[in-house]
């Protein structure tokens, strides 16, 4: 059986604040985007519904949980810097 991959290190920002490379500051839905986010986190979920698309968005808590990096480009990846 494999070993589980080493946790990485967090990014040096609140989970609750995305990296601008993921979500730009200009982006129309940013302030929805947040709320709902921020939600997900109170709530210990796992994500919410993107506002625009309805696609299912991982939160940066359950991002962190998981330990590392998909390289997926995740809009709440608390990894990348």
């Amino acid at each position: 059986m494999a070993a589980p991959p080493q946790r990485w290190p967090l990014a040096p920002r609140e989970l609750d604040e995305p990296h601008p490379s993921r979500l730009r500051e200009d982006h129309p839905e940013r302030s929805e985007i947040l709320a709902r986010h921020a939600e997900a986190l109170r709530e210990g979920s796992p994500g919410y519904l993107d506002p625009s698309s309805g696609l299912f968005v991982l939160s940066a808590g359950f991002l962190a949980k998981r330990g590392f990096c998909c390289t997926r480009g995740c809009r709440h990846c608390p990894y990348v810097t």
